[in-house]
């Protein structure tokens, strides 16, 4: 599946998108996984209060199943002005 990062979730890491080969079944289970992976990961989700995500492009829950998902997207809350 894609994983995609935005703002400072995407400086953290040190990447846009990534293609990522998981077994993780929601999305909780694979930024476990993800934050296994090396410090930076670990950083950047951290404080996942300050972390929202899209499953498919649709907002949802961090208990959310990514099982048949294409795409998982990681940003920081949108502010309106």
């Amino acid at each position: 599946m894609d994983v995609l990062y935005f703002a400072w979730v995407r400086e953290r890491i040190g990447l846009p998108k990534e293609r990522v080969e998981t077994q993780a079944r929601t999305v909780m289970e694979l930024v476990e996984e993800l934050k296994a992976r090396e410090d930076r990961y670990a950083v950047a989700f951290e404080d996942l209060s300050a972390l929202r995500v899209a499953v498919d492009q649709d907002l949802t829950d961090f208990d959310a199943s990514i099982e048949t998902a294409r795409e998982v997207a990681f940003f920081p809350p949108m502010t309106g002005g």
